[in-house]
């Protein structure tokens, strides 16, 4: 290494230098057009031909921004002398600064008028993105105005135009709450006709035949057997006449499914029923499809009713019944499909594609392009014969068509264990199953069926709600669906309507299952996600408290439940240590008052607009700062007492009425008179007395009082009730005169009408002298009658009086008579 010299700086510069100029040459030799292509591209009018460039720029270094250069101007090949630049000569290059073009400004017009039109008005305007030249110059150039139109970008996605469903209002859930209170009565009126069906004699009796004496003897085993005998002893039996009616029966029609609501009217309007659907049936068509065996799964479930009826076994129909929701998120009706027109065959074959015969090898014919692959010499020469297939006629009777529904049933029966005195469920023909009351409800995604009441009937026509039987979630599920979690007392609606076809009193035997079927709600677990929790009768989570909810002091939790995988664990509690709180005012309106020192449990946030009652008083707990409204809870409320009646007076408010919003609210010594002439009544007797105020009635944001009765001393009591009936008799005495009078009102207006009348016709009456004669005739015997009986008082009343036409009785000279007109 000591003897090795090294080289100069200068000759290393130059001998680079070199080498790269020489391979700049022959790169430039390999690139360079010949003369010969140039000609052709002159002779072709080809204006200019960009050769490739040479060699590559540099890379830009870190943090050096790149500067744009002006585009060559010509397109003359660079010249060898160019070519050979040196490394020193690039880098003292130097840039000139070049202005970047000015940019094109876009604006977008919206139309104020209206929103939704706001997309249909904006269009695009044609822009030219090919490269500005820099040379322009920059301030001759005007700002463009540019109109953006969207609406074709929206309408050719066709996710952004499907119309998301929304979530229904209040008015629109009390709506559906109507329409499924009435849906549920239609259904349990048509489920208790063909109970009562099930009892025909004739129905019975056709079933009957099916039933050998074997079976028979295995559905009716005898009492000296044990409780485990007859249990085994039944299941034998209808394990037979499962086997038989389900191999004998056969399912032609489609059951109930489950009602759904559509989204818009144009799905009702060109909805029309299945054309496998149940059609209407009355009790004849009954006894001929116990007769027949033919039918839907639910005319089946109903005949098997009535065959093991037949047989001397207590059993039961249960319906799922399927009315129309009262929630949001449910499945909805299917579109309607479209209706093709049916194309004849001479649009058929029209719109058939059109051969093209461009593909074609000019050297093959058109008859052997199919025929020549074949690969005989000669199979291009055989013509193929055309033969004409007639397609054969369809036989007329063919395998019957599969009817495809829920794998759920919506009847079954129901068969009473007389060893254990229990009832156990019974399906011959979809789940074939007995004593497995886990298998008959469906899972929550299922579209045509979903278990929310299940009633089962007796043969005396008696009801009984068994839903906590089937169902696993009653309480975190099945009970948000029904009636009793919308309304109020639901639950007392729900049993009003089972009592209709109640037979009166209450068996053993309906104790009995009472108690299992609560036992069954008791034993269901806990739910296992958050949204389970929500209105859940037993346990309740923090998040799902409502504003006035609290938890009582030293409430313990039941367990901890988690969001998801990663979500923070929360304290489960029981609905029992929840507990209400209300302001002091709205206990107070309860016949309540907060102790004095109470602490509130918890502070209300303060709402925006503070209400103020028309004396411009501010409203409840105003002056407790800026914390929030307190509220407290029952534990710290007392019963309200008012101030007692001495000596006759009656304590009022500052406005002169007295706070009675419950009977309790009553001062002692006091009587409450509910009646609107209670005021009138103690008034006319001279007592004090005091209007009692029961409540508020809210129109908008305020409220008037409502001030109905009054509130006495209890000595003068009877006297204000007597005072008020003898204003009541003569309130209806004054309405007798006054319909009296409009009476004789009407009358009086009668009857001068019918003197205007009599008027009209003496004055225009015709001088035919027959009809006078005539006329003059009947007076005449009208004397001869009179004078004759001129004991008749009436008679001489009438002609007394006839010239005031009282009573509005008139002679008539045409017929000689009088009349009532």
């Amino acid at each position: 290494m000591a003897g090795r010299k090294r080289a100069a700086p200068g000759s290393a510069r130059n001998a680079s230098a070199s080498s790269s100029s020489s391979r700049q040459t022959r790169s430039a030799g390999r690139n360079a057009i010949p003369d010969v292509y140039r000609d052709m591209l002159s002779e072709a009018d080809v204006c200019s031909v960009a050769d490739p460039p040479g060699r590559p720029p540099k890379r830009k270094r870190p943090g050096q921004k790149r500067e744009l250069a002006p585009p060559p101007k010509t397109s003359v090949p660079p010249s060898a002398t160019d070519q050979g630049r040196s490394d020193d000569e690039e880098e003292d290059i130097e840039f000139e600064d070049v202005g970047l073009p000015v940019a094109t400004v876009q604006t977008m017009v919206r139309d104020s008028d209206s929103e939704d039109s706001e997309e249909e008005n904006m269009q695009f305007e044609d822009v030219d993105f090919s490269f500005p030249d820099l040379n322009v110059d920059d301030t001759k150039e005007a700002p463009k105005e540019l109109n953006l139109d969207l609406s074709a970008r929206l309408n050719s996605n066709p996710r952004r135009t499907v119309e998301r469903r929304k979530p229904i209002n209040k008015t629109e859930k009390e709506r559906r709450v109507e329409i499924h209170k009435t849906h549920l009565l239609c259904l349990l009126s048509h489920v208790a006709r063909r109970n009562r069906w099930c009892n025909d004699i004739v129905v019975q009796k056709a079933l009957r035949k099916l039933l050998t004496s074997k079976m028979i003897a295995y559905l009716n085993p005898g009492t000296h057997l044990s409780q485990f005998g007859q249990a085994e002893s039944l299941k034998t039996g209808l394990h037979q006449v499962e086997t038989m009616f389900k191999t004998k029966y056969q399912i032609t029609e489609r059951g109930l499914r489950r009602a759904l609501w559509a989204d818009t009217e144009e799905h009702l309007q060109n909805y029309s029923i299945p054309d496998d659907a149940e059609s209407s049936m009355d009790k004849a068509d009954f006894r001929d499809a116990a007769k027949s065996l033919k039918g839907s799964r639910d005319v089946g479930a109903q005949l098997y009713c009535a065959l093991l009826r037949s047989a001397g076994i207590e059993a039961r129909l249960v319906c799922s019944l399927q009315p129309l929701s009262f929630v949001s998120g449910g499945p909805s009706m299917a579109n309607p499909p479209k209706s093709r027109k049916k194309l004849s065959v001479e649009e058929q074959y029209a719109r058939r594609p059109q051969y093209d015969s461009s593909f074609d090898s000019p050297g093959v014919s058109k008859s052997r392009s199919a025929r020549w692959r074949l690969g005989h010499p000669n199979a291009a020469a055989f013509q193929i014969p055309i033969v004409t297939t007639v397609s054969p006629a369809r036989p007329a009777s063919g395998a019957p068509k599969k009817i495809r529904e829920c794998p759920f049933p919506v009847y079954w029966v129901e068969v009473l264990d007389v060893g254990h005195q229990k009832w156990q469920p019974a399906d011959p023909l979809v789940t074939q199953s007995f004593w497995k009351p886990r298998v008959f409800e469906p899972p929550a995604s299922e579209r045509e069926n979903c278990m929310t009441y299940v009633v089962a009937f007796q043969a005396d026509g008696t009801p009984t709600d068994v839903t906590r039987r089937y169902v696993k979630a009653y309480n975190a599920k099945t009970r948000k669906m029904r009636i009793e979690s919308v309304m109020t007392h639901g639950d007392r609606w729900w049993r009003k309507a089972l009592r209709t076809y109640w037979r009166g009193h209450t068996t053993d035997l309906d104790q009995i299952e009472s108690n299992e079927l609560n036992a069954a709600e008791a034993r269901e677990p806990m739910p296992r996600n958050v949204v389970d929790f929500k209105d859940h009768p037993i346990y309740a989570l923090e998040r799902h408290f409502r504003r006035n909810e609290v938890l009582i002091p030293g409430a313990s939790s039941a367990g901890t439940v988690g969001a998801g995988s990663k979500g923070p664990l929360e304290r489960i509690y029981r609905r029992k240590d929840v507990r209400l709180a209300r302001t002091r005012e709205k206990w107070y309106r309860m016949g309540r008052e907060v102790r004095a020192d109470e602490i509130p449990v918890k502070f209300l946030p303060i709402s925006a607009r503070k209400q103020r009652d028309s004396f411009g008083d501010e409203g409840d707990d105003a002056d407790e700062g800026m914390a929030g409204t307190p509220i407290f809870t029952e534990e710290q409320t007392v019963l309200y007492h008012a101030p007692a009646i001495v000596n006759g007076i009656i304590p009022k408010n500052r406005y002169g009425n007295l706070d009675v919003y419950v009977p309790s609210m009553v001062p002692e010594g006091g009587a409450y008179v509910a009646d609107d002439l209670a005021a009138q009544a103690a008034y006319t007797l001279g007592i004090d007395y005091a209007p009692a105020l029961t409540g508020f009635q809210f129109k908008g944001r305020q409220g008037t009082a409502v001030l109905y009765g009054v509130v006495v001393a209890a000595e003068h009591e009877e006297a204000v009730k007597t005072i008020i009936s003898g204003l009541k008799d003569q309130e209806a005495e004054m309405e007798r005169e006054r319909r009296t009078r409009l009476a004789l009102r009407a009358w009086k207006k009668f009857l001068t009408h019918l003197r205007i009348y009599q008027q009209n016709r003496d004055d225009y009456a015709s001088d035919d002298e027959d009809r006078d004669t005539d006329l003059m005739d009947v007076d005449k015997d009208k004397e001869v009658i009179v004078n004759e009986e001129d004991d008749n008082e009436d008679r001489g009343a009438l002609e007394s009086n006839n010239g005031d036409l009282d009573g509005g009785f008139v002679i008539d000279d045409d017929y000689g008579g009088g009349g009532f007109l």
